[in-house]
């Protein structure tokens, strides 16, 4: 009779080498018992760093189709007519799913087979990519111009001042009208299937992470482990860089250019009214997804542990010796005691019921929310997420409006820029804690220092930007009063339509008009270039000298502090990033050892509850208080058109400097509450101690922090 299969860690005794083979021989890919362990040994999905390779690349195409939402976020709110505060909670609504079941990760987690379920979860992550790409196939194409609806060529014409003589009047058609309720509803069918498909990522995703993590820790060599989920997480943190790549280069290409109309558009990527591909990258990035998830379907349920360790692994770990103990006082236990006690560990939450584990969850979580480390640590992080879930969701939106960059410019800055940054902040935040040794003390003053110079780049960033220019009809010079009388007398004998969008610039007085009409423009000239055309509009009567006045928005005056601006955003990034690494290592060295597991989750859980769901709404509303021009559609507010530069760099660099003050201020009360700890651990000592060290207590107060810790 052969051993029964069950959760890991429920092995009765040491399996031999037959014993073992036959073990897996019931979860082979075809369905053949193997028990000859070299048939094994020549599989590549009974390989646990093939194991590794496939869930990195997952986890990469994961991570970049989560990211990509948050490239092309302000190209989605032009398509389809969306507020900031909309648009942020989308971007927020993955973690919905996430966080529902998330819990219960750490129930299920050996008692079913980890590597099918990853797939079936990357499969819905792959589902839910191709669900966020159809609201493009069954809107109606794109318009950028709402004056013609039957060529496109016309719209230049259309934009023309005309007497209101020669145009008749409108008439209410509600078959024709583009208010009607069948066009409401396409609206709200679209941004529902948004909304459904954000919620499908966040279930998806649910496994993914923490099995592949459990499932590389249970069959990986013990001192293997560290370095394959290092190796994970390295490949993991290129896939936001790699969204914002992918949205820099999708979104180049016009929004419908699978149906270009015929004579094609006369559109560049820096007029205010393009739109990109966007639904392009969620194709791509469901492909890459989908591919990924195939291995997982061969995988095993379990796997011979390996027996090998790494051969450039064994003189680090023979260097660091005294690091593997994970920070505790005592003497590193052996590697099969700690293999014990883990697999013990991993026992709690199987011996449970459904029902038990959800009576038992609350009361864990409020024993270990009453820790004060733990609880300041974990506002700390939330903090820190705030910040980040803000700056990523919302910082193109941010370049493109204050330095008038293109929406693909401002993609590429950032993952070219930004993501490396925070990428080398956490690898050298690691490295640090690694390589001095750094004990809770330590751990909490850099976390300290990373926040505060974090803090200090941030202000600069008040002062880097410019107002918005003079716009008729919106904003007005000192001394005059705002609003269209301004321009009724040079506009009164031209029919100008309401919700007409076709910006001119006068280029000698740097103010923009909403349309050519609005400027009182009677004609259009092209002047052709070798590498581009430039489009005039003539006879404007509302401009000094009568024009001309060129195509598209005025551009801003300060463009060229893009670069210094993104220098010091990545600059600040990067230390941000710096206290990752430490502020975990303060969570673990902080809670009860039976609680680490759990307390790892209740942290990612409140991250995501008190982070990464409200930060992006608070942003997206905060911005919409700085519109000073919202576009109309069907007697609704849709997307802002212009907004006050002042107030939003204000705003958005002020919110950012708020929430990085709070991580400071929990810093600070982690490193007060851990010193208190150490001279009260201190005075405790000094009482059963004798003789040489006493003395050395005596002598040394200053040596004694250090002493207490690792």
């Amino acid at each position: 009779m052969g051993p029964r299969i069950g959760p890991v860690g429920e092995e009765p005794q040491m399996p031999g080498k037959d014993a073992k083979a036959m073990m897996v021989a019931e979860d082979t890919p075809g369905g053949k018992a193997s028990p000859n362990p070299q048939d094994l040994r020549r599989s590549m999905f009974y390989s646990i760093k093939f194991f590794v390779l496939c869930h990195s690349l997952l986890q990469l195409a994961q991570l970049m189709i989560s990211g990509y939402l948050k490239s092309s976020i302000s190209t989605v709110e032009k398509r389809f007519g969306l507020s900031s505060q909309t648009s942020g909670l989308l971007a927020a609504f993955n973690e919905v799913g996430n966080t529902a079941l998330i819990v219960f990760v750490s129930y299920f987690g050996s008692r079913v087979h980890r590597p099918r379920l990853i797939g079936y979860g990357a499969v819905l992550v792959a589902l839910a990519g191709l669900l966020m790409s159809l609201p493009h196939f069954i809107s109606e194409p794109y318009r950028y111009d709402h004056t013609s609806s039957v060529d496109m060529p016309q719209d230049f014409e259309a934009s023309l001042c005309q007497p209101t003589t020669s145009v008749p009047a409108p008439t209410p058609d509600p078959s024709n009208s583009s208010c009607s309720s069948y066009t409401e509803a396409q609206h709200l069918t679209v941004v529902g299937i948004m909304f459904a498909a954000q919620t499908l990522l966040g279930v998806g995703a649910v496994p993914i992470q923490p099995f592949g993590i459990s499932y590389i820790d249970d069959f990986a060599h013990n001192s293997n482990s560290p370095l394959y989920v290092g190796i994970l997480f390295a490949v993991t943190m290129m896939g936001p860089g790699m969204a914002y790549g992918l949205g820099g280069l999708m979104l180049r290409l016009y929004v419908d250019i699978d149906r270009m109309p015929e004579g094609g558009i006369s559109l560049t990527s820096k007029d205010p009214r393009w739109v990109g591909a966007w639904w392009l990258g969620f194709l791509i990035s469901a492909g890459a997804v989908a591919l990924a998830a195939v291995p997982y379907f061969f995988f095993p349920r379990e796997m011979p542990r390996e027996k090998h360790e790494l051969r450039f692994r064994r003189r680090v770990l023979e260097a660091t010796a005294s690091s593997v103990s994970k920070g505790e006082d005592s003497p590193p236990e052996s590697l099969a005691e700690s293999q014990e006690k883990q697999d013990s560990l991993t026992q709690i939450a199987p011996d449970l019921t459904v029902i038990q584990f959800i009576k038992v969850f609350p009361r864990v979580l409020l024993r270990t929310l009453r820790h004060p480390i733990f609880l300041l640590v974990v506002l700390s992080q939330v903090c820190m997420s705030s910040m980040v879930a803000g700056m990523a969701t919302f910082l193109p939106k941010f370049l493109e409006r204050q330095f008038s960059v293109t929406a693909s410019y401002a993609n590429l800055l950032i993952g070219c820029l930004t993501i490396p940054s925070a990428i080398v902040g956490i690898v050298v935040g690691g490295v640090l804690v690694k390589r001095l040794h750094l004990g809770p003390v330590r751990c909490a003053i850099l976390c300290l220092l990373g926040a505060l110079f974090c803090l200090l780049l941030s202000l600069p960033l008040f002062f880097m930007g410019c107002s918005t220019h003079q716009i008729a009809g919106i904003s007005h010079p000192p001394g005059h009063l705002p609003g269209p009388e301004l321009f009724t007398a040079c506009t009164e004998p031209c029919f100008c339509p309401l919700d007409d969008f076709n910006p001119v610039c006068d280029p000698r007085a740097h103010v923009e008009y909403l349309t050519p009409c609005q400027a009182g423009c009677t004609g259009r000239a092209l002047q052709e270039a070798l590498d581009k055309s430039q489009v005039f509009y003539t006879n404007c009567s509302c401009v000094v000298g009568g024009g001309p006045v060129l195509a598209g928005s005025c551009e801003s005056s300060c463009s060229h502090l893009v670069l210094p601006f993104m220098l010091l955003v990545s600059l600040g990034a990067s230390l941000a990033s710096l206290t990752h690494t430490p502020s975990f290592m303060l969570i673990l060295r902080g809670v009860k050892k039976e609680d680490k597991t759990l307390a790892v989750g209740i942290q990612f859980m409140l991250l995501r509850v008190l982070a990464w769901m409200p930060s992006p709404v608070i942003h997206g509303s905060a911005i919409d208080t700085t519109c000073v021009h919202w576009a109309q559609s069907c007697g609704r507010r849709a997307v802002c058109r212009y907004y006050d530069h002042d107030l939003f760099r204000n705003r958005f660099v002020g919110l950012q400097v708020f929430f990085k003050t709070g991580s400071l201020a929990c810093f600070a009360l982690i490193l007060a509450i851990l010193r208190q700890q150490d001279k009260d651990e201190g005075t405790q000592v000094t009482v059963p101690t004798s003789g040489l060290q006493q003395q050395l207590l005596t002598s040394g107060p200053e040596k004694k922090p250090e002493e207490s810790r690792v």
